[in-house]
């Protein structure tokens, strides 16, 4: 009794130099289940103190053991990651070196050769750790391998796998001959996809939904629709009929090229049937009702969108904006922006929506409500916000306020761009006195720096490029190409070259 408490202490004073070391941090290499590991040190100590009965004494100690193991797992881990990491890393000499590798450290040191497009040494490694202990010539070993390398097409190395298994007496089944077929489509070689397929068939293996499915998905990102037909009537002849995944790629590739009848025929087709729809053909109907411009229906989809908690893509939004400003239906901008923000909270592009509704509509009142909420929330501007601002304050002809926020800015920490120096040479030319701007600009060496672009595209869009940018661009394009790469340009050479 008294050697097992012994031990326990012993066991305690290990942990003990060995958590220090373990902190945990973004860089962490233990799983959040040892997030407690300190506590459970102290439960241990004090459990041994106290005299545990021998039962629960043993249970703990194994519990013990296996905290310490796994930590020497994951450091050996990372340890293998750090030697794969350096620049003239050779993963044969590493693994001869150390001897062997367990699952874990392979597959780990694959998919860092994968993530590192180093696809060719996969192989090498495979052979060389699979010659090691001859049980890993596995068909399940084959086909991963087979399958990390079809994702990123590398087909060569893929098919020169395949070829090996062949050798070695292996059968390929669906899991070695879908990851191909698929493989071969998507990078557009579908007579050797095709080839593989037959192969399949004649083998005795009949392809499955997800071997079509594939082919499809191959097929839409070609444009090759026609094909995408015949292998649906191919798919149902072959007895294998069509379920909701064949559906969402089908209406999904129908929405990116632009076929809104096929596409809404088998939606139509999908709601009859109750079959589900997923939130990524929402997406892409969205994008092709917003390309034409179809408000009623862009709208509908961005609401199931939503429903549906699916992240939408800033230029997604901005395309959908650009639809109501064509169609000066300005208030949506608003309502789409606060949408967006309930969604997904506040963003700059929330804010710039909710902007550029009140100055297209040249609402000071309303600007101003925005520029104070922006306030509340400690917002800070962007040279996008600035510009809208100034934009509408021109299109008004409003030059008191025009001057006050262009002497505000520095306050607002806005750096001007090529638009708000356009906004100040624009209003120059109806009446406004931008001397003193410029100058001020002068003297902060703004107008030294490298010409930049940092307005978001809405804002341009909305408002136009204005003179001065209309005629820095058919400047600039007149000039020979050597004069225009002859040096980086300034706002000072733009203001020069206009004068």
């Amino acid at each position: 009794m008294v050697n097992a408490v012994t031990h326990s202490q012993n066991q305690c004073v290990l942990l003990l130099k060995l958590n220090p070391n373990c902190r945990r941090s973004k860089s962490s290499v233990f799983p959040k289940p040892y997030a407690t590991f300190p506590s459970l040190t102290t439960q241990i100590c004090h459990a041994s103190f106290h005299r545990l009965p021998f039962a629960d004494t043993v249970s703990d100690t194994k519990h013990r053991t296996l905290l310490v193991e796994t930590y020497h797992h994951h450091d050996s881990l990372r340890a293998l990651l750090v030697k794969l990491e350096r620049e003239d890393s050779d993963p044969i000499n590493i693994l001869a070196q150390d001897g062997d590798w367990s699952k874990d450290h392979f597959w780990a040191a694959v998919r860092f050769l994968k993530h590192a497009s180093r696809f060719a040494e996969i192989l090498q490694v495979f052979d060389m750790w699979k010659n090691i202990e001859k049980s890993r010539i596995s068909e399940f070993n084959y086909n991963k391998i087979i399958g990390l390398l079809c994702e990123d097409e590398t087909m060569e190395e893929a098919l020169a796998a395949l070829q090996e298994m062949k050798v070695q007496g292996m059968k390929p089944c669906l899991d070695t001959y879908n990851p191909i077929i698929h493989g071969l489509s998507r990078a557009g070689k579908f007579s050797d996809a095709l080839r593989f397929f037959d192969e399949m068939k004649e083998s005795g293996l009949e392809p499955d939904s997800e071997t079509y499915d594939g082919l499809i998905g191959a097929y839409g990102k070609f444009q090759m629709y026609d094909e995408m037909s015949e292998c649906v009537k191919k798919m149902e002849l072959d007895g294998c009929p069509p379920d909701h995944i064949t559906y969402n790629i089908l209406i999904q590739e129908y929405a990116r090229g632009g076929l809104l009848q096929r596409m809404e025929k088998l939606y139509q087709r999908m709601l009859s049937k109750r079959m589900k729809l997923q939130s990524y053909t929402f997406v892409a109907m969205l994008k092709a009702y917003t390309t034409f411009g179809i408000v009623e229906k862009m709208e509908k989809f961005y609401r199931k969108v939503l429903n549906s908690k699916t992240c939408v893509e800033d230029d997604v939004i901005r395309k959908m904006a650009e639809v109501y400003i064509k169609n000066y239906m300005f208030s949506r901008l608003e309502d789409l922006a606060l949408d967006l923000c309930s969604a997904f909270g506040e963003s700059d592009l929330v804010w710039c929506l909710r902007l550029l509704s009140y100055a297209c509509l040249l609402s000071k009142k309303g600007m101003d409500i925005v520029v104070k909420e922006m306030l509340d929330s400690k917002i800070n501007w962007s040279v996008a916000v600035a510009n809208i601002i100034m934009l509408a304050y021109v299109k008004m002809k409003d030059f008191r306020r025009l001057r006050i926020l262009l002497s505000q800015l520095p306050i607002y920490r806005v750096r001007p761009d090529i638009v708000t120096v356009g906004i100040v040479m624009d209003a120059s030319r109806i009446g406004f006195d931008g001397r003193g701007a410029l100058e001020s600009w002068r003297r902060m060496g703004y107008l030294d720096r490298v010409v930049e672009l940092n307005t978001d595209s809405l804002v341009i869009t909305a408002f136009g490029k204005g003179h001065f940018l209309k005629s820095c661009e058919e400047v600039y394009s007149s000039l020979h190409p050597e004069d225009r790469e002859r040096k980086k340009w300034t706002y000072d050479d733009l203001i020069a070259l206009l004068s």
